[in-house]
């Protein structure tokens, strides 16, 4: 029982980070598609807000790893 909730705790801990990331950017990356043909040299800028929402995934593997290293 115990570590079906360990293996559940971390699938949460991954897995709905990654739904709202893949979200997020596919929004950012649909907008910012369309400001690039508009403007081109916002394409840095463009890049950068795509790779943000990618730290809201690690930080959920941190919190998964933290889970199954310190509560084993």
């Amino acid at each position: 029982m115990e570590l079906g909730m360990l293996a559940l705790a971390t699938a949460l801990a991954i897995g709905l980070p990654a739904i709202a990331t893949a979200y997020a950017q596919a929004n950012i990356g649909a907008a910012g598609m369309g400001a690039i043909v508009e403007k081109p040299e916002v394409t840095a800028t463009v890049i950068i807000l795509v790779a943000i929402p990618e730290t809201v995934v690690i930080l959920g593997f941190t919190v998964a790893a933290m889970i199954i290293l310190l509560l084993r």
